[in-house]
Protein backbone atom coordinates (compact mmCIF):
# COMPACT_ATOMS: atom_id res chain seq x y z
CA UNK A 1 0.00 0.00 0.00
CA UNK A 2 1.30 3.29 -0.94
CA UNK A 3 1.78 6.32 1.49
CA UNK A 4 -0.72 7.90 -0.19
CA UNK A 5 -3.13 5.32 0.21
CA UNK A 6 -2.57 4.87 3.67
CA UNK A 7 -2.84 8.91 4.85
CA UNK A 8 -5.72 9.12 2.92
CA UNK A 9 -7.64 5.70 4.66
CA UNK A 10 -6.21 7.11 8.22
CA UNK A 11 -7.73 10.46 7.74
CA UNK A 12 -10.87 8.95 6.45
CA UNK A 13 -11.47 6.56 9.19
CA UNK A 14 -10.50 8.88 12.09
CA UNK A 15 -13.29 11.41 11.06
CA UNK A 16 -15.67 8.69 10.55
CA UNK A 17 -15.55 7.34 14.02
CA UNK A 18 -15.80 11.07 15.29
CA UNK A 19 -18.63 11.48 13.39
CA UNK A 20 -20.27 8.51 14.47
CA UNK A 21 -19.76 8.47 17.64
CA UNK A 22 -21.36 11.69 17.68
CA UNK A 23 -24.38 10.47 15.66
CA UNK A 24 -24.79 7.74 17.99
CA UNK A 25 -24.95 10.50 21.24
CA UNK A 26 -27.12 13.06 19.10
CA UNK A 27 -29.50 10.38 18.10
CA UNK A 28 -29.78 8.35 21.77
CA UNK A 29 -30.22 11.59 23.84
CA UNK A 30 -33.37 12.95 21.47
CA UNK A 31 -34.84 9.73 21.87
CA UNK A 32 -34.36 9.64 25.56
CA UNK A 33 -35.80 12.73 25.71
CA UNK A 34 -38.88 11.51 23.33
CA UNK A 35 -39.67 8.48 25.03
CA UNK A 36 -38.45 8.28 28.36
CA UNK A 37 -40.88 10.23 30.38
CA UNK A 38 -44.00 7.75 28.96
CA UNK A 39 -41.80 4.94 29.60
CA UNK A 40 -41.41 5.81 33.24
CA UNK A 41 -44.87 5.34 33.39
CA UNK A 42 -44.71 1.56 33.09
CA UNK A 43 -40.94 0.82 34.50
CA UNK A 44 -38.55 2.63 37.14
CA UNK A 45 -35.56 0.20 36.77
CA UNK A 46 -33.03 2.01 35.11
CA UNK A 47 -30.74 -0.16 34.07
CA UNK A 48 -33.77 -2.03 32.03
CA UNK A 49 -34.33 1.32 30.41
CA UNK A 50 -30.84 1.96 29.63
CA UNK A 51 -30.66 -1.69 28.10
CA UNK A 52 -33.82 -0.60 25.70
CA UNK A 53 -32.36 2.66 24.61
CA UNK A 54 -28.71 0.90 23.87
CA UNK A 55 -30.39 -1.96 21.60
CA UNK A 56 -31.25 0.97 19.54
CA UNK A 57 -27.63 1.45 18.51
CA UNK A 58 -27.17 -1.11 15.90
CA UNK A 59 -30.36 0.42 13.78
CA UNK A 60 -29.39 3.56 14.27
CA UNK A 61 -25.90 2.31 12.69
CA UNK A 62 -27.69 1.11 9.85
CA UNK A 63 -30.17 3.75 9.43
CA UNK A 64 -27.31 6.52 9.27
CA UNK A 65 -24.30 4.73 7.70
CA UNK A 66 -25.11 6.41 4.16
CA UNK A 67 -24.64 9.67 6.00
CA UNK A 68 -21.70 9.47 7.76
CA UNK A 69 -19.98 7.91 5.00
CA UNK A 70 -20.62 10.96 2.84
CA UNK A 71 -20.01 13.29 5.93
CA UNK A 72 -16.70 11.77 6.88
CA UNK A 73 -15.68 11.53 2.13
CA UNK A 74 -16.51 15.18 2.71
CA UNK A 75 -14.43 16.63 5.17
CA UNK A 76 -11.49 14.26 4.26
CA UNK A 77 -12.02 16.00 0.67
CA UNK A 78 -12.56 19.15 1.67
CA UNK A 79 -9.08 19.02 4.26
CA UNK A 80 -7.49 17.95 1.07
CA UNK A 81 -8.74 20.79 -0.70
CA UNK A 82 -7.77 23.95 2.04
CA UNK A 83 -4.12 22.76 2.01
CA UNK A 84 -3.27 22.20 -1.48
CA UNK A 85 -3.02 18.72 -1.05
CA UNK A 86 -5.25 17.39 -3.91
CA UNK A 87 -3.53 19.85 -6.09
CA UNK A 88 -0.07 18.32 -5.19
CA UNK A 89 -1.30 14.72 -5.65
CA UNK A 90 -2.85 15.92 -9.58
CA UNK A 91 0.44 18.06 -9.88
CA UNK A 92 1.75 14.82 -9.34
CA UNK A 93 0.35 12.90 -12.30
CA UNK A 94 -2.11 11.31 -9.85
CA UNK A 95 -5.94 11.23 -11.05
CA UNK A 96 -8.68 12.24 -8.83
CA UNK A 97 -9.94 8.79 -9.19
CA UNK A 98 -6.50 7.14 -8.40
CA UNK A 99 -6.75 9.25 -5.18
CA UNK A 100 -10.08 8.68 -3.78
CA UNK A 101 -9.63 5.21 -4.63
CA UNK A 102 -9.56 3.92 -1.11
CA UNK A 103 -12.69 5.55 -0.20
CA UNK A 104 -14.23 3.99 -2.87
CA UNK A 105 -12.82 0.64 -1.43
CA UNK A 106 -13.97 1.54 2.15
CA UNK A 107 -17.47 2.52 0.63
CA UNK A 108 -17.73 -1.00 -0.97
CA UNK A 109 -16.21 -2.65 2.33
CA UNK A 110 -19.11 -0.80 4.53
CA UNK A 111 -21.65 -1.38 2.12
CA UNK A 112 -20.96 -5.62 2.79
CA UNK A 113 -19.87 -4.85 6.45
CA UNK A 114 -23.15 -3.06 6.78
CA UNK A 115 -25.20 -5.46 5.12
CA UNK A 116 -23.86 -8.42 7.39
CA UNK A 117 -24.72 -6.42 10.43
CA UNK A 118 -28.19 -5.74 9.29
CA UNK A 119 -28.43 -9.72 8.35
CA UNK A 120 -26.76 -11.35 11.69
CA UNK A 121 -26.68 -8.29 14.53
CA UNK A 122 -29.62 -6.36 14.11
CA UNK A 123 -32.14 -8.57 14.09
CA UNK A 124 -31.17 -10.07 17.30
CA UNK A 125 -30.95 -6.55 19.15
CA UNK A 126 -34.12 -6.21 17.82
CA UNK A 127 -35.74 -8.75 18.75
CA UNK A 128 -34.38 -8.28 22.07
CA UNK A 129 -35.87 -4.89 22.17
CA UNK A 130 -38.98 -5.83 21.61
CA UNK A 131 -39.27 -8.09 24.36
CA UNK A 132 -38.04 -6.13 26.64
CA UNK A 133 -40.57 -3.25 25.42
CA UNK A 134 -43.42 -5.67 25.70
CA UNK A 135 -43.21 -7.81 28.38
CA UNK A 136 -40.78 -6.23 30.97
CA UNK A 137 -41.70 -2.62 30.94
CA UNK A 138 -45.58 -2.98 29.31
CA UNK A 139 -46.25 -6.29 31.48
CA UNK A 140 -47.84 -7.51 28.30
CA UNK A 141 -48.10 -10.22 26.74
CA UNK A 142 -45.92 -10.74 23.09
CA UNK A 143 -48.06 -11.39 20.21
CA UNK A 144 -50.27 -14.77 20.60
CA UNK A 145 -49.73 -16.28 16.76
CA UNK A 146 -50.70 -19.32 17.56
CA UNK A 147 -54.31 -18.92 17.64
CA UNK A 148 -55.52 -17.38 14.30
CA UNK A 149 -58.97 -17.56 12.64
CA UNK A 150 -59.87 -18.10 8.72
CA UNK A 151 -57.09 -19.30 7.53
CA UNK A 152 -56.04 -19.66 3.37
CA UNK A 153 -53.29 -21.81 2.84
CA UNK A 154 -51.64 -23.70 -0.84
CA UNK A 155 -50.56 -26.74 -0.32
CA UNK A 156 -48.31 -29.21 -1.88
CA UNK A 157 -50.29 -31.49 -5.23
CA UNK A 158 -52.61 -28.80 -5.72
CA UNK A 159 -54.35 -28.45 -2.36
CA UNK A 160 -56.27 -25.21 -1.09
CA UNK A 161 -57.06 -25.22 2.34
CA UNK A 162 -59.34 -23.01 4.35
CA UNK A 163 -59.56 -23.09 8.20
CA UNK A 164 -62.15 -21.63 10.35
CA UNK A 165 -60.31 -21.98 13.25
CA UNK A 166 -56.44 -22.98 14.38
CA UNK A 167 -55.69 -23.53 17.88
CA UNK A 168 -51.31 -24.08 17.49
CA UNK A 169 -51.07 -24.93 22.01
CA UNK A 170 -53.18 -28.14 20.81
CA UNK A 171 -52.54 -28.40 17.43
CA UNK A 172 -56.24 -28.71 16.67
CA UNK A 173 -57.90 -27.14 13.32
CA UNK A 174 -61.99 -26.52 12.94
CA UNK A 175 -64.10 -25.64 10.28
CA UNK A 176 -62.33 -27.50 7.81
CA UNK A 177 -62.07 -27.31 3.73
CA UNK A 178 -59.92 -28.65 1.44
CA UNK A 179 -59.79 -28.44 -1.80
CA UNK A 180 -58.09 -30.24 -4.40
CA UNK A 181 -57.74 -28.80 -8.29
CA UNK A 182 -56.47 -30.78 -11.32
CA UNK A 183 -53.08 -28.92 -12.56
CA UNK A 184 -54.43 -29.23 -16.31
CA UNK A 185 -58.11 -28.36 -16.47
CA UNK A 186 -58.50 -26.35 -13.32
CA UNK A 187 -61.40 -28.25 -12.29
CA UNK A 188 -62.03 -29.67 -9.02
CA UNK A 189 -60.71 -33.37 -8.09
CA UNK A 190 -61.23 -33.54 -4.47
CA UNK A 191 -63.08 -32.34 -1.64
CA UNK A 192 -62.48 -32.50 2.20
CA UNK A 193 -64.48 -30.86 4.51
CA UNK A 194 -64.69 -31.87 8.78
CA UNK A 195 -65.60 -30.44 11.58
CA UNK A 196 -62.36 -30.75 13.43
CA UNK A 197 -58.75 -32.46 13.07
CA UNK A 198 -56.10 -33.20 15.44
CA UNK A 199 -52.31 -33.80 15.08
CA UNK A 200 -50.79 -36.71 16.52
CA UNK A 201 -47.31 -36.09 16.08
CA UNK A 202 -46.85 -37.44 12.25
CA UNK A 203 -50.43 -36.48 10.47
CA UNK A 204 -53.84 -35.30 11.14
CA UNK A 205 -57.33 -37.12 12.51
CA UNK A 206 -60.20 -35.29 10.77
CA UNK A 207 -63.67 -36.26 12.51
CA UNK A 208 -66.74 -36.33 10.93
CA UNK A 209 -65.09 -36.13 7.51
CA UNK A 210 -66.53 -36.23 4.39
CA UNK A 211 -64.24 -36.86 1.31
CA UNK A 212 -65.67 -36.87 -1.80
CA UNK A 213 -63.82 -37.12 -5.03
CA UNK A 214 -64.78 -35.82 -8.74
CA UNK A 215 -63.98 -36.13 -12.28
CA UNK A 216 -65.27 -33.86 -15.14
CA UNK A 217 -66.76 -31.78 -12.21
CA UNK A 218 -69.44 -34.89 -11.43
CA UNK A 219 -68.92 -36.60 -7.93
CA UNK A 220 -67.65 -39.93 -8.44
CA UNK A 221 -66.92 -41.76 -4.91
CA UNK A 222 -68.24 -40.00 -1.52
CA UNK A 223 -66.64 -41.50 1.82
CA UNK A 224 -68.26 -40.28 5.62
CA UNK A 225 -65.65 -41.60 8.60
CA UNK A 226 -66.18 -40.57 12.02
CA UNK A 227 -62.40 -40.27 12.12
CA UNK A 228 -60.51 -40.41 8.93
CA UNK A 229 -56.34 -40.10 8.44
CA UNK A 230 -55.65 -38.60 5.31
CA UNK A 231 -51.81 -39.16 4.39
CA UNK A 232 -52.07 -36.64 1.09
CA UNK A 233 -52.51 -34.20 3.74
CA UNK A 234 -48.83 -32.32 3.95
CA UNK A 235 -49.39 -29.68 6.01
CA UNK A 236 -48.05 -29.29 9.64
CA UNK A 237 -48.75 -27.49 12.51
CA UNK A 238 -46.04 -24.69 11.78
CA UNK A 239 -47.51 -24.28 8.32
CA UNK A 240 -50.74 -22.55 9.93
CA UNK A 241 -48.52 -20.47 12.57
CA UNK A 242 -47.58 -16.37 11.69
CA UNK A 243 -44.50 -15.06 13.22
CA UNK A 244 -44.78 -12.12 15.80
CA UNK A 245 -41.70 -10.80 14.66
CA UNK A 246 -40.78 -7.54 12.70
CA UNK A 247 -39.36 -7.44 9.51
CA UNK A 248 -36.85 -5.46 11.08
CA UNK A 249 -36.50 -8.47 13.61
CA UNK A 250 -35.90 -11.05 10.85
CA UNK A 251 -32.64 -12.03 8.78
CA UNK A 252 -33.02 -12.61 4.95
CA UNK A 253 -33.40 -15.83 5.15
CA UNK A 254 -35.97 -15.61 7.97
CA UNK A 255 -38.41 -12.94 5.62
CA UNK A 256 -37.71 -14.71 2.68
CA UNK A 257 -39.43 -17.98 4.55
CA UNK A 258 -42.35 -15.76 5.94
CA UNK A 259 -42.88 -14.64 2.61
CA UNK A 260 -43.47 -17.88 1.56
CA UNK A 261 -45.74 -19.15 4.29
CA UNK A 262 -47.91 -15.89 3.88
CA UNK A 263 -47.97 -16.87 -0.26
CA UNK A 264 -49.61 -20.34 1.16
CA UNK A 265 -52.03 -18.92 3.96
CA UNK A 266 -53.36 -16.22 1.11
CA UNK A 267 -52.31 -13.16 2.61
CA UNK A 268 -50.47 -10.12 1.60
CA UNK A 269 -46.89 -10.00 1.65
CA UNK A 270 -45.97 -7.01 -0.71
CA UNK A 271 -44.60 -4.99 2.52
CA UNK A 272 -42.93 -7.76 3.21
CA UNK A 273 -41.48 -8.06 0.02
CA UNK A 274 -40.44 -4.41 -0.08
CA UNK A 275 -38.17 -4.66 2.86
CA UNK A 276 -36.78 -7.90 1.25
CA UNK A 277 -35.24 -6.36 -1.23
CA UNK A 278 -34.52 -3.38 0.65
CA UNK A 279 -32.40 -5.39 3.15
CA UNK A 280 -29.87 -5.89 -0.38
CA UNK A 281 -30.44 -2.85 -1.46
CA UNK A 282 -29.68 -0.29 1.62
CA UNK A 283 -26.37 -1.38 2.26
CA UNK A 284 -25.38 -0.64 -1.28
CA UNK A 285 -25.98 3.33 -0.78
CA UNK A 286 -22.79 3.30 1.90
CA UNK A 287 -21.07 3.14 -1.88
CA UNK A 288 -23.29 4.80 -4.30
CA UNK A 289 -23.47 8.10 -1.75
CA UNK A 290 -19.68 8.32 -1.34
CA UNK A 291 -19.45 8.83 -4.89
CA UNK A 292 -20.55 12.23 -4.62
CA UNK A 293 -17.68 13.35 -2.34
CA UNK A 294 -15.46 13.24 -5.36
CA UNK A 295 -15.70 16.56 -7.06
CA UNK A 296 -14.87 18.46 -3.73
CA UNK A 297 -11.28 17.00 -4.62
CA UNK A 298 -11.24 19.05 -7.46
CA UNK A 299 -12.13 22.21 -6.61
CA UNK A 300 -9.15 24.59 -5.26
CA UNK A 301 -8.71 26.39 -2.10
CA UNK A 302 -10.08 29.57 -3.85
CA UNK A 303 -12.83 28.25 -5.13
CA UNK A 304 -16.09 29.31 -4.03
CA UNK A 305 -17.75 26.72 -5.31
CA UNK A 306 -15.89 23.86 -2.38
CA UNK A 307 -18.90 24.89 -0.01
CA UNK A 308 -21.65 24.75 -2.88
CA UNK A 309 -20.47 21.04 -3.27
CA UNK A 310 -20.16 20.20 0.37
CA UNK A 311 -23.57 21.11 0.76
CA UNK A 312 -24.71 19.76 -2.37
CA UNK A 313 -23.63 16.63 -1.43
CA UNK A 314 -25.48 16.45 1.84
CA UNK A 315 -28.79 17.33 0.23
CA UNK A 316 -28.30 14.64 -2.56
CA UNK A 317 -27.78 12.42 0.76
CA UNK A 318 -31.14 13.60 2.40
CA UNK A 319 -32.66 13.26 -1.15
CA UNK A 320 -31.57 10.02 -1.68
CA UNK A 321 -33.13 8.47 1.39
CA UNK A 322 -36.17 10.78 0.97
CA UNK A 323 -36.14 9.02 -2.56
CA UNK A 324 -35.78 5.73 -0.39
CA UNK A 325 -38.46 6.38 1.80
CA UNK A 326 -41.39 7.21 -0.75
CA UNK A 327 -40.39 4.37 -3.21
CA UNK A 328 -40.89 1.86 0.30
CA UNK A 329 -44.46 3.40 0.57
CA UNK A 330 -45.38 3.01 -2.89
CA UNK A 331 -44.24 -0.44 -3.09
CA UNK A 332 -46.05 -1.12 0.76
CA UNK A 333 -49.34 0.42 -0.74
CA UNK A 334 -48.45 -2.06 -4.34
CA UNK A 335 -48.24 1.22 -6.41
CA UNK A 336 -45.20 0.10 -7.77
CA UNK A 337 -43.03 -3.54 -8.34
CA UNK A 338 -41.30 -4.44 -4.72
CA UNK A 339 -38.14 -5.03 -6.59
CA UNK A 340 -38.31 -1.37 -8.10
CA UNK A 341 -39.27 0.49 -4.90
CA UNK A 342 -36.22 -1.07 -3.38
CA UNK A 343 -33.03 -0.74 -6.55
CA UNK A 344 -35.17 2.39 -8.25
CA UNK A 345 -33.18 4.83 -5.61
CA UNK A 346 -29.96 2.99 -6.01
CA UNK A 347 -30.58 2.92 -10.06
CA UNK A 348 -31.01 6.52 -10.23
CA UNK A 349 -28.12 7.99 -7.91
CA UNK A 350 -25.85 5.17 -9.03
CA UNK A 351 -25.86 6.27 -12.46
CA UNK A 352 -25.49 10.60 -10.96
CA UNK A 353 -22.72 9.14 -8.71
CA UNK A 354 -20.83 8.15 -11.72
CA UNK A 355 -21.55 10.86 -13.46
CA UNK A 356 -19.92 12.95 -10.85
CA UNK A 357 -17.12 10.99 -10.39
CA UNK A 358 -16.57 10.92 -14.27
CA UNK A 359 -16.47 14.80 -14.84
CA UNK A 360 -14.23 15.07 -11.69
CA UNK A 361 -11.87 14.05 -13.74
CA UNK A 362 -12.55 16.92 -16.63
Amino acid sequence: MRLLDKYILRQYLGTFFVILISFMALFLVIDIFDRLPRLLKYENDYWLLAQYFLLRIPYLVVLVSPVIVLLSGLFLMSTLSKYHESIAIRAAGISIIRMVSPILIIGLLMSICIGLFGEYILPITEAHRNEIYTVDIKKQQLEDVKLRSNIYYSGANDYLYYIGFFDGYQNLMRTIDITQFDGKSGSISRKITANDAIWNGETWIFMKCYDREFKNNKMIKYVFSERANIPEIKATPNDFIKTAKSNLAMNYFELKEYIGSLKKIGEKYHSELVDLYTKLSYPLANFIIILFCVPLASTSVRSKGRGIIFLIGLIICFIYLTTLRICQSLGYNEVIDPIWAAWLPNLIFGLLGIFSLIKSEI
